[in-house]
């Protein structure tokens, strides 16, 4: 069995990668809010009105979301800082199997997001 070398650069690499995606969604969310303010100025009916406020909270939600990720992005990098002040370089296997875990979160978020947007579009386009 050949082992796999894995160092903190190319780990921090992919969190910076993760960070920038982050910040665009936290912003992409505030100007979702924005165009459901405007929907909710234009519409009255409880029904339509129902849908946006289902579209409100699962961009709350999805804020929540992103806030833990990048929490939890945070506290890998204090870890592998910490690996790299003691002069350790290559990291461990659980260490790694953590990163990898959080690559697949990251990509099943990038999917629940993908969906959210193209509901709220449709949506938008309908109401707009």
């Amino acid at each position: 069995m050949e082992t796999q070398v894995i160092y903190n650069t190319d780990l921090h690499f992919e969190h910076k990668l993760w960070q920038r995606e982050l910040t665009f969604w936290e912003d992409e969310l505030k100007s979702f809010n924005n165009r459901l303010g405007e929907l909710v100025t234009k519409w009255t009916d409880k029904n339509i009105l129902a849908q946006l406020d289902h579209y409100q909270n699962q961009f709350i939600l999805h804020g929540t979301v992103i806030d833990k990720l990048q929490e939890d992005i945070t506290m890998h990098e204090v870890n592998m800082s910490a690996h790299y002040k003691k002069d350790e370089d290559v990291l461990n296997y659980s260490f790694v199997k953590k990163h990898i875990e959080f690559r697949n979160k990251m990509e099943t978020q990038r999917y629940i997001y993908g969906e959210l947007k193209k509901d709220f579009f449709r949506l938008i386009s309908k109401y707009m």
